[in-house]
């Protein structure tokens, strides 16, 4: 990584703006690595972007302190480690349905929420897989996002999920790991041999699911059957596509369920009203996943947001049915239409407007703290 200029960038002389601009490109470019990175760790992406924001903050503030003996990869990388252990400390854990309850069969279920920092966030795989060269280190991403091998992870204490991303998924030494932690190589080592052995407890029971990318034609016809299935309602043609164990879970409702009777049974009777829906595909945490769109309930024509769908696949089945229902949070985040018209079609845009991302929110705190100091 090439060293970069110890000058402190301002937003406020014409002269320095350069500067500053030239940090927020440098800042931008290690963005969706270091949101990825922040994911992992803390298993939300709401929680991942203001981790970024807040290291991009801290990084602008301390940046006339940066000497240049390590990368400013490393340095942000730093930063990145300390917001979300400072987060973790905290001591919330989150968890997938399937990890805190037994399935619940179809005739006691009941739909209890739970609040919204008990659970797994989704994300777009736009914000936290960067684009890699070599197919090796993009299935490693893919697979390090998935929501099985995330809830694993949740089980680790901070410093050993830190330990085990750095090395196992970002294929950092680990003497590096060792410099950006403060500790030694011995101690990173270790850490690392009881994450693992944690992970393997933890993760050993779930069958292994396809990523989204690349998925092979069988996969591909696969889907375009679900949705058929799913838009036609043919709760027959859906139990050939399911595995006879999967599951379904509804965050932010504890219910999930196992099996083909109790998921079919559960949509034609609770979820009967998603009947005649509209799936749209997207990918969600290396995984095949769809914009779920509901039948208005007014009676007018057209449909509105239900959920987002993360689908596991193994084997030419589909093994878990992931329904994330907080449409005013997913639907934005994935940039997804707030409605469909009469005919399926996307209105008001193919995509909502883009959030403004964290360099340019902490670029914005920067400019008011120097503003209110002036």
């Amino acid at each position: 990584m090439a060293q970069v200029p110890v000058t402190t960038p301002t937003a406020g002389a014409d002269g320095d703006a350069g500067q500053a601009r030239e940090l927020d490109a440098l800042l931008e470019s290690h963005r969706t690595e270091l949101t990825g990175y922040c994911y992992r760790v803390l298993g939300s992406a709401f929680e991942a972007e203001d981790a970024v924001q807040d290291t991009f903050v801290r990084a602008w503030r301390a940046y006339d302190r940066f000497e240049g003996r390590s990368s400013l990869r490393s340095w942000l990388y730093r930063i990145a480690t300390n917001v979300c252990m400072d987060a973790l400390n905290a001591g919330n854990r989150r968890a997938r349905p399937v990890d805190l309850t037994p399935a619940t069969p179809l005739a006691q279920a009941a739909l209890n929420p739970r609040p919204d920092n008990t659970w797994l966030e989704p994300v777009p795989d736009a914000r936290v897989l960067p684009a890699h060269s070599d197919p090796a280190q993009t299935a490693v991403a893919r697979e390090s996002v998935r929501l099985a091998f995330m809830a694993a992870l949740q089980h680790l204490p901070p410093k050993q999920r830190a330990v085990l991303i750095l090395r196992e998924v970002l294929a950092w030494k680990a003497a590096e790991v060792a410099e950006l932690l403060e500790t030694t190589t011995a101690s990173v080592n270790s850490a690392l041999q009881r994450a693992r052995a944690t992970l393997a407890e933890h993760a050993g029971a779930e069958e292994a699911a396809d990523t989204a990318d690349p998925l092979d034609a069988e996969q591909q016809k696969l889907l375009e059957r679900y949705v058929a299935a799913f838009e036609g309602y043919d709760m027959t043609a859906l139990t050939a596509l399911l595995h006879e164990d999967a599951v379904m879970t509804m965050p932010p409702f504890d219910l999930w369920l196992a099996g083909t009777a109790d998921i079919t049974g559960f949509m034609t009777t609770i979820g009967a009203a998603c009947a005649n829906s509209r799936l749209l595909p997207t990918v969600a945490n290396g995984a095949p996943a769809f914009a779920h769109y509901k039948p208005r309930e007014d009676g007018e024509p057209g449909f509105v947001p239900w959920a987002v769908q993360v689908l596991d696949l193994s084997e030419g089945r589909i093994t878990g049915l992931h329904c994330f229902l907080d449409t005013p949070k997913w639907f934005p985040l994935f940039g997804l239409a707030p409605a469909l018209d009469a005919e399926g079609r996307p209105v008001g845009g193919d995509e909502a407007p883009e959030l403004p991302s964290p360099v340019e929110r902490a670029r914005r705190i920067i400019e008011a703290e120097r503003a209110a100091g002036a």
